[in-house]
């Protein structure tokens, strides 16, 4: 499945669903989906709220399964992040004024069995994230 969504908030809800669609054919718990859904909110409201910032761009996000391994991959093309570790860190948060907490990476990585992150500042981030059901 393959997701191109402009980086507006309210595609946030949608880019959730959709995946959690494409997963439910794997008779997922409830638990799984509802994790799987709570990490995609994650990676879609950063790559909107800190990847574009006040731009506009698009949000890619992609899902995959073989077997019971689900893979999903959620891109943009925006600013990138100068040090992805640092990003990583619980409660770090690029944009406090936002009343950010700083525990979406936190949040996917609790979630999800795989979290990886690549970026390269001026070019954007990917998130490849990995659920075994």
């Amino acid at each position: 499945m393959r997701l191109e969504l402009l980086s507006k908030t309210a595609n946030e809800g949608f880019a959730r669903v959709a995946v959690a669609a494409f997963v439910s054919q794997l008779d997922p718990t409830l638990e799984q989906l509802a994790e799987i859904k709570t990490a995609v909110s994650e990676a879609v409201t950063n790559a909107i709220v800190h990847g574009y910032e006040n731009m506009m761009g698009y949000v890619t996000v992609t899902a995959q399964w073989t077997g019971r391994l689900v893979t999903v991959t959620v891109e943009d093309k925006g600013k990138g992040i100068p040090d992805v570790e640092m990003a990583r860190t619980p409660l770090f948060t690029t944009r406090p004024e936002l009343e950010r907490s700083g525990m979406g990476f936190t949040v996917m990585e609790n979630f999800m069995d795989s979290v990886e992150v690549y970026s390269k500042e001026h070019q954007g981030t990917r998130v490849v994230m990995i659920k075994q059901l």
